[in-house]
């Protein structure tokens, strides 16, 4: 026993019993318990408006008790008013003046007056009771021993309130004096307590108002947390179906309000990711495809290597070539995969004309050909001056090389409009239908270059450039004839960079 107290005693602080510990515990408990979003909703929107209803409840009953008290205030000054009327004017029965007949004037009153709802009007005359209002009341004030001891003769007007057997009576009483005393004296009271049971009911039908209104508040309240949740909902169900090789969820979109825009906005960066995926797997996939095949040239003539060491230059020679060779698929790759980025293009104004002139004296230094400039655009316009170039020498490129040597290639520029439009032209084999759905595809080469010569990305590439810059790339290739690829790309730069960038 000794030990086991011993060792509570020296135990963690925390673990030793006391009063506060219990409460700690469960305020703990309390903090790890999710609470759902719906609940939080429903719990905000359910506080503020039984707050709004107990507020409403209890001003209602204050200034109805202030209107009361003030409504009963008014009734017996009116009564008061109305005896001081009478007394003071002929009787109007006889046509005589009441003198000093207190009794007539107290009759008369009676006879003509008749009291509100829950007031009783008392007289006395000469310090004993005389005449009653005869509406019945709960209770009779002209017994009451202490109240007639308290009004019989009072010298001066009496405005007060009393505690009876039948609640807080508020009364003024009004004394007639004959010869400078009192002969007779009038009493208005209202039992306020019964006039405030009407304010109650009063109260307690708007207490139900409210309730009912709580009531109904809890059911919209039920139908908004889901409207508002359910989209969340959606969201994360959504957020957690998603993985790198399933992109395909979209959370549909209803209405025109904010969670509709969170819906947008998460759709829009689902299509966003799901093109980054896209492009990343398109890139592993065309890099190990296109880089096999060197490699495995690389590896086999390695391989070789020390049974023929008289061919050790050759092989080496051989292997630089292919290293080469795939380091420029690996830099055609990599411009590919960052086509899309914000930072792919540097816009800035462009003149046309000397840009076509720059891109004509490169072009001529591709091959020994005969080459042509038909027409150099005459303006400005927002492109990248750097990725223009590389797109056209490509296309001029792929003309020397599989167009007929014994003919023109001709290069022009032309602004019309929103638009400005490079071309190249030249004659040769032709492009048949079928490939010219193909031509822009990586890796595709066509049935003229199947010789080996690159990488089948060059196409691809003018087309990212163009579409960077919001354009595209058109072709006309009849099956014989001149073949013309034209790059058409927006005078304003609209669409490039910024754009994506947005």
């Amino acid at each position: 026993m000794t030990t086991a107290a011993a060792e509570t005693i020296d135990g963690d602080p925390d673990e030793r019993p006391g009063p506060g510990r219990p409460a700690a515990a469960v305020l703990e408990r309390l903090r790890v318990v999710p609470t759902s979003l719906r609940t939080r909703i429903l719990g905000s929107f359910l506080g503020v408006l039984a707050l709004a209803t107990a507020l409403s409840v209890f001003v209602t009953h204050e200034v109805l008790l202030i209107r009361l008290d003030q409504r009963i205030d008014a009734d017996l000054t009116q009564e008061a008013a109305e005896l001081r009327r009478i007394a003071s004017r002929n009787d109007p029965f006889t046509g005589k003046t009441f003198g000093r007949d207190v009794r007539r004037i107290f009759r008369t009153y009676l006879q003509r007056n008749v009291p509100s709802r829950n007031e009783a009007l008392i007289t006395f005359v000469e310090g004993r009771p005389y005449l009653r209002s005869a509406q019945v009341v709960p209770y009779r004030l002209d017994t009451d021993p202490t109240l007639v001891a308290r009004w019989a003769d009072i010298p001066q007007p009496d405005r007060g309130r009393v505690q009876t057997p039948a609640g807080r009576v508020e009364y003024l009483a009004v004394p007639l004096w004959v010869e400078g005393r009192t002969a007779g004296v009038f009493v208005a009271a209202v039992f306020a307590e019964r006039a405030e049971s009407d304010v109650d009911s009063v109260v307690h039908s708007v207490g139900a108002v409210g309730l009912s209104l709580l009531l109904l508040g809890s059911l919209l309240a039920l139908r908004l947390a889901d409207r508002l949740v359910q989209p969340v909902s959606t969201l994360t169900r959504t957020a957690k179906s998603i993985s790198e090789t399933d992109l395909d969820a979209r959370i549909p979109v209803r209405g025109r309000d904010e969670v509709a825009e969170l819906a947008v906005t998460f759709n829009e960066m689902l299509d966003r990711l799901e093109e980054a995926f896209s492009s990343q797997r398109r890139f592993a996939d065309d890099a190990g495809h296109e880089l096999k095949t060197p490699l495995t040239i690389v590896r086999g003539h390695l391989e070789l290597l020390h049974l023929r060491p008289e061919a050790r230059q050759q092989t080496i020679a051989l292997v630089l070539d292919e290293v080469d060779r795939m380091a420029r698929i690996v830099d055609d790759l990599l411009l590919l995969a960052k086509h899309e980025r914000p930072d792919f293009l540097t816009l800035a104004p462009v003149d046309v004309t000397t840009l076509t002139r720059e891109i004509f004296a490169k072009a001529r230094a591709l091959a020994p050909r005969r080459w042509v400039l038909e027409e150099c655009g005459s303006g400005s316009i927002v492109a990248d001056r750097q990725r223009l170039t590389q797109a056209m020498i490509q296309v001029a490129e792929n003309a020397a090389r599989y167009g007929d040597p014994a003919e023109t290639i001709a290069l022009g520029s032309l602004i019309t409009g929103p638009q400005a439009r490079f071309w190249v032209t030249n004659r040769g084999p032709g492009i048949a239908p079928a490939e010219r759905a193909l031509i822009f595809e990586r890796f595709h080469r066509g049935e003229v270059t199947h010789s080996g010569e690159g990488a089948g990305l060059g196409l691809s590439i003018v087309k990212a450039i163009a579409e960077a810059h919001g354009g595209s790339v058109e072709v006309e290739a009849p099956d014989e004839g001149d073949t013309t690829f034209a790059i058409v790309v927006p005078v304003d730069g609209g669409g490039g960079a910024e754009e994506r960038s947005s």
